[in-house]
């Protein structure tokens, strides 16, 4: 066995990976049909572990017989070819890792500070209910059930005196599927409470299960706030029944802002709450019509909405949608992202002048795997 050439196969495989989930990535991104991605993830699935048996097939013990003690010069230009592909896909992640290393927090920030909770251990069990998935939870390390409330303090220029210390609570991507049992997201919205917010804010992705939407009243329909509650909808919400979300939301007194604009006041400064649920459903937002001087505050299920943002003067834009890409690796960081920017907006905060940009990792998933990036309940205050 030539190990060295068995080194190269697999960093020549975790290249074409690399490659393969930054196209995945990207699509997931647009407004593709949920069988579409289903066919695009076993493709996916195929490539990862296609690649490395057919090098270790044709070049290793076939062909030039690498892992026999054969000689590259016996390998065809195609072949070489194919293997400098692999190996070119290997930037993808370093590119990706010194970004996030260069990374610093944008100076809009002047305080961040967060506590992490067992919720299993404070529940006394492992609140797994009867949904798939179920062996992911058995992980070793899983860090799904480890709560991170998360306080940040912004610093924003356009912000009225008024509206100083403004006090949000945001919420994303509670993904009711059954797997993770309702007591855990009824200990979540628990601490939310907890946290008095002057505006609660839901940015999307729901319901993974339709029939689900029974845990609304025990979940969100049990959180309030004097300034209101304002809630979007994401893709996952796309692939079901959003109407009947729509309304079960209202009923516990949330305010639909998808598509539309809704202005709050305080001692008569005005305060524009709107909301985006493209590319999937609806259109965006117009800001005719609101006041000129007022601070904006858009909802977007996804951060890729971040330049159109831009265009629109928005100060604050809040995010779901990536999780935080639920499982990091050393130095690398997140490597799947639901975005056309692939892992750059996975969590946390970005200025992107005019606009202000916090993207929360959510407080579930489909798949319930978390590792270094866990659930998520922000706390804004400006």
């Amino acid at each position: 066995m030539v190990w060295i050439n068995l080194f190269l196969f697999a960093l020549v495989s975790a290249g074409y990976a690399a490659l393969v989930i930054a196209a995945v990535n990207r699509i997931h991104g647009y407004p593709v049909s949920y069988r579409m991605l289903h066919w695009i993830r076993q493709g996916h699935d195929l490539v990862l572990v296609g690649i490395p048996l057919a090098l270790v097939w044709f070049l290793g013990i076939q062909g030039p017989q690498l892992l026999r003690g054969g000689s590259w010069s016996q390998v065809s230009g195609l072949a070489t070819a194919v293997v400098g592909g692999g190996l070119s896909g290997l930037l993808i992640p370093l590119c990706s890792g010194i970004a996030r290393a260069l990374r610093r927090p944008p100076n809009a920030m002047v305080r961040s500070q967060s506590r992490i909770i067992d919720v299993a251990a404070e529940l006394g069990y492992r609140p797994v209910g009867k949904g798939p998935y179920q062996s992911m939870i058995r992980i070793p390390f899983n860090q799904i059930f480890e709560l991170e409330v998360a306080e940040k303090e912004f610093r924003l220029e356009r912000l009225p005196a008024a509206w100083k210390g403004l006090k949000i609570v945001h919420l994303s991507d509670f993904h009711f599927i059954g797997t993770v049992d309702r007591a855990y997201f009824e200990y979540a919205i628990d601490r939310a409470r907890e946290l008095k917010g002057d505006i609660v804010v839901f940015t999307g992705d729901l319901l993974d299960r339709q029939s689900l939407i029974e845990w609304l009243p025990a979940t969100l329909g049990r959180i309030e706030a004097p300034l209101g509650k304002y809630f979007i909808l994401g893709n996952h919400d796309w692939y079901l029944d959003p109407a009947e979300m729509r309304a079960a939301m209202k009923e516990l007194g949330w305010q639909d802002v998808a598509g539309r604009t809704v202005v709050i006041e305080r001692e008569g400064s005005p305060l524009v709450i709107a909301g985006t649920e493209m590319p999937w459903m609806g259109t965006h937002p117009s800001f005719e019509g609101t006041p000129e001087h007022a601070f904006r505050l858009l909802l977007s299920h996804t951060p890729d909405n971040i330049g159109w943002a831009r265009q629109q003067r928005v100060d604050l834009m809040l995010s779901g949608h990536n999780h935080g890409g639920q499982v990091k690796l050393p130095l690398i960081g997140p490597v799947y992202s639901p975005s056309k920017y692939g892992c750059r907006y996975a969590e946390g905060l970005f200025w992107q002048p005019p606009t202000l940009m916090y993207v929360s990792r959510g407080l579930a998933g489909k798949h319930p795997w978390r590792w270094a990036s866990r659930p998520e309940i922000g706390v804004i205050r400006l």
